[in-house]
């Protein structure tokens, strides 16, 4: 079980990546034009896979992602 504590430490991290899931195919679609359901399944793999150590990279990383 998620105790709050870590609830709340990474929630803001989630939120986060949702949003630059919306905002990476807001400017693919504005540059491509429109694209299909598997290029923007691409997409979205890309950014939440991506997300995680990129944070870790820039040392912004909660510390519940720094035990695992």
């Amino acid at each position: 079980m998620v105790d709050t504590e870590t609830l709340k430490e990474v929630l803001p991290h989630y939120v986060a990546m949702f949003l630059l899931v919306f905002l990476a195919l807001t400017v693919v679609r504005a540059t491509t034009g429109e694209i299909g359901f598997w290029a923007e399944l691409v997409v979205i793999a890309v950014v939440v896979f991506a997300y995680r150590p990129v944070v870790h990279r820039l040392g912004v990383a909660p510390a519940a992602w720094e035990r695992r």
